[in-house]
């Protein structure tokens, strides 16, 4: 059991690379960004709050009762 942790820490470790100086342009473009459509990343906010009933942004806690 151990052996196989081991190897799959050092999978893990060595996946694991500094981004070279000329690569950050290529990772900065648009399409490389977790939301690379902001419009479809805010209304997917919007459906998600409007559905639970919460308000305010992701970092806000609270439930549907609106007592936060």
């Amino acid at each position: 059991m151990s052996r196989y942790l081991l190897i799959a820490s050092l999978v893990i470790v060595a996946g694991c690379s500094p981004v070279k100086a000329w690569q950050r342009g290529d990772l900065s473009h648009q399409e490389m960004q977790f939301n690379g459509d902001s419009l479809d990343a805010r209304l997917n906010s919007h459906i998600y709050f409007s559905k639970e009933g919460a308000s305010g942004e992701a970092s806000i806690g609270g439930g549907g009762c609106g007592c936060n």
